[in-house]
């Protein structure tokens, strides 16, 4: 996350706010504040220094820039609660859109909350476990590998038949920019230095199969690229570097299965009927 500089700024910070304006307008009939967490007081509606506190610590702002980040939240927050305000005066808040935007945003943060509760009971993963995870996939670690790539990028609609035949047969990448120069294609030239972890499965998987010196196309929604691979080479990790990133995978992968093992424990338990959907296909 992005330390937090006085060049943000009142705007920046206001807009950060309004993103949670949502989950604000669930909350804001609340009496509970005490008087002496109040900071601010707009029209009746009062500002604590929970709030701020709050905005800060997700804004992850450092000690030593607290006291301006302070007074442009305080700022920020006056700002969200009049525009809130007028918008539950002309009551936006009771739009269907807005309704179910709340009750969606309610749901989410409960479930998180009692997932939350599940991974605090999960250990963490043992130095035994760490250990036989970089053993077992040397892959990832000690024979780890890094592509360097050259590449071409166009827009996939200017990706033709012709162009597709001249990238099959060139003998380079030069090759294949001459052709674009000379039938007006336009193109940006790129290069990557990538490792096969850094990389989704089917790129890595797709790069497993090309040469050093050869042309291999990608194609990503509204842009392509027409690649050369220029080396790979092994960038091995040892096993003290590796260690703090295998232990957050192993635990993350124990919350997701302790997650996902609730939800079957819960569904089991649970009477479900399916009024106006159709239930999904029974699996083997």
């Amino acid at each position: 996350m992005k330390a937090f500089s006085p060049a943000t700024g009142k705007r920046a910070i206001l807009i950060a706010l309004m993103l949670g304006t949502a989950i604000g307008i669930s909350a804001c009939g609340s009496k509970e504040k005490k008087a002496g967490q109040s900071l601010v007081r707009v029209n009746g509606e009062e500002i604590t220094v929970m709030q701020v506190n709050d905005e800060l610590q997700r804004a992850g702002v450092k000690p030593e820039q607290q006291e301006l980040a302070t007074k442009q939240v305080i700022e920020s927050l006056i700002d969200r609660q009049l525009i809130l305000s007028e918008a539950m005066r002309n009551e936006v808040d009771r739009t269907t859109a807005v309704v179910q935007a709340i009750e969606r945003a309610k749901a989410q943060i409960i479930t998180q909350a009692y997932l939350k509760s599940l991974s605090s009971k999960i250990a963490k993963p043992s130095v035994v476990e760490i250990d036989d995870y970089y053993q077992k996939h040397p892959e990832f670690f000690s024979q780890r590998k890094q592509y360097e790539v050259q590449q071409l990028v166009i827009a996939t609609k200017d990706f033709s038949n012709d162009l597709r035949s001249v990238v099959d047969s060139a003998k380079s990448l030069d090759g294949v920019a001459a052709w674009m120069d000379g039938h007006g294609v336009r193109y940006v030239r790129g290069q990557l230095s990538r490792s096969n972890t850094d990389l989704p499965e089917q790129i890595v998987a797709k790069l497993k199969e090309v040469q050093k010196g050869q042309l291999f196309i990608v194609n990503e929604g509204d842009r392509s690229m027409i690649n050369l691979m220029s080396n790979v080479k092994i960038s091995p990790v040892d096993a003290k570097t590796a260690a703090p990133q295998i232990e957050q995978y192993l635990f993350n992968k124990k919350v997701s299965d302790a997650a996902q093992a609730e939800v079957t424990h819960l569904r089991s338990a649970a009477k479900i009927e399916y009024l106006n959907a159709s239930a999904p296909a029974a699996t083997n």
